[in-house]
């Protein structure tokens, strides 16, 4: 888990988060993992999708509305569209359900803590717990 300032987007801290994860498997011997990224349109800009496939890491993140019009305004210098599987997008209600419980967990939900410190420590808590049950 990262912890970013509350105005910070997500979208930055995404390849930094994916490489620690494949030094972690790297670590554990797991070199035969495939990774899978499922993501919301925050996640769609051009050189998120660049640097995923520079790590070979395949993805289902659905284009913004403005970024399929642009293309389609391009014509055929617009290039084709990235692969989209629906059925496979449908699968990422799971992290939304994650997200979910561990904002049933009151202190992470209004963020009671003064101290980032704290408020991940409380937040790697709930994850541990959550994932236990």
């Amino acid at each position: 888990m990262v912890l970013t300032p509350g105005q910070a987007g997500d979208n930055p801290q995404l390849i930094g988060l994916i490489d620690s994860y494949r030094a972690e498997l790297r670590a554990r011997g797991d070199t035969g993992v495939r990774l899978h990224l499922l993501a919301d349109k925050a996640y769609t800009h051009p050189s998120t999708r660049r640097a995923l496939r520079a790590r070979r890491i395949s993805h289902t993140i659905p284009e913004r509305d403005d970024q399929i019009s642009r293309r389609a305004a391009k014509g055929r210098r617009g290039g084709r569209p990235p692969t989209f599987s629906a059925s496979r997008y449908k699968q990422r209600n799971t992290v939304e359900r994650g997200f979910n419980r561990l904002k049933q967990w009151r202190g992470i939900a209004t963020r009671y803590d003064k101290y980032a410190i704290t408020f991940l420590g409380g937040v790697t808590l709930a994850a541990i717990l959550t994932y236990r049950r």
